[in-house]
């Protein structure tokens, strides 16, 4: 249930209720989006009822600012203060479109950009090993190990998004031309490609692991829990971590470090940005560069230990 309205907001429920609506029909936001901006946006209304304005239409730049600044006082995250602009500037941008302010107070808003970090990657022999101990795991010919190292593969195969891969249904995957259609962000439909490795470790799966999971309940997901339903996310989390464990030197990771292993392997490979934000489904170019970062992290490192005047 939503927090009571501020008893002076200028931002009050009904107007969050149409809001609302426009991001989850009309934009295609993920619910945890629609949750944040919301919540935003409610801490936007007390903010500017204790400062005394009382109506939308009221609202200037200045406040904004005000915002955005007190909660940087207040130890907020750049990323986080990133994110309540963004919140502030989409639901301005709404309200002017829709009619219910006469200007848009938010067009001049800048947000401090959002902290860059390397994510943690696994180096090419470190990816080969992991694949090795799932492969191994997956000789006793238990179900579910044949379910990890599929996973596992496919998803350090194509660079996929840990929840678009436990959203897999079987006729997903076409084996002989080793694609996969994924639904990504936004309900947004790609086709990635993945290697034979990989392949081979799901026709194995669906050939003598999934039958034997496979129940009532089980659908046309690919991969299945031990009880027939589909995986979730915080199992395909716990078995590549139970795997980790057995991986000295491994840097501290989830499902999500395969994918940024993939897009860096790909790179240090000679792929082209282009390609690796097609594969990964990014929108903007911006946020598949970051893994250039990575890689020139690496080479940095590789001087450093080999060059004579390092």
């Amino acid at each position: 249930m939503a927090p009571a309205d501020h008893p002076r907001s200028p931002v009050p429920e009904q107007l969050l209720d149409a809001f609302e609506r426009h991001l989850l029909l009309e934009k295609g936001r993920s619910a945890h989006t629609v949750r944040a901006y919301l919540g935003d946006l409610r801490s936007l209304g007390a903010f500017l009822a204790d400062r005394g304005t009382g109506h939308l239409g009221d609202v200037r730049l200045a406040d904004l600012r005000a915002w955005l600044a007190g909660l940087g006082e207040a130890g907020g995250s750049r990323s986080s203060i990133s994110r309540r602009a963004a919140a502030a500037k989409t639901f301005f941008r709404w309200a002017r479109r829709a009619g219910r302010i006469p200007t848009d107070p938010s067009l001049r808003l800048v947000a401090p950009g959002k902290e860059k970090h390397l994510p943690g990657v696994l180096r090419r022999p470190q990816a080969e090993e992991l694949m090795d101990l799932a492969a191994v795991a997956a000789d006793d010919d238990d179900p579910v190990h044949l379910r990890n190292r599929a996973m596992l593969e496919l998803l350090y195969a194509s660079g996929m998004r840990v929840g678009e891969l436990t959203g897999l249904d079987v006729e997903d995957l076409d084996l002989g031309s080793g694609t996969a259609r994924v639904l990504g962000k936004g309900d947004k439909e790609r086709i990635v490609p993945f290697g034979t490795p990989a392949a081979d470790a799901v026709a194995l799966w669906l050939g003598s692991g999934r039958p034997r999971l496979a129940g009532e309940h089980s659908g046309a997901a690919l991969f299945l829990g031990r009880r027939g339903a589909r995986v979730d996310q915080r199992q395909v989390r716990s078995s590549l971590q139970e795997l980790l464990r057995h991986l000295p030197d491994a840097p501290a990771m989830g499902p999500h470090g395969l994918r940024h292993s993939a897009a860096t392997h790909l790179l240090e490979g000679g792929a082209d940005l282009r390609t690796v934000q097609e594969l990964l489904g990014h929108a903007s170019l911006a946020t598949t560069q970051i893994y250039t970062h990575v890689s020139v992290e690496r080479l940095r490192e590789a001087h450093r230990q080999a060059h004579p005047r390092a």
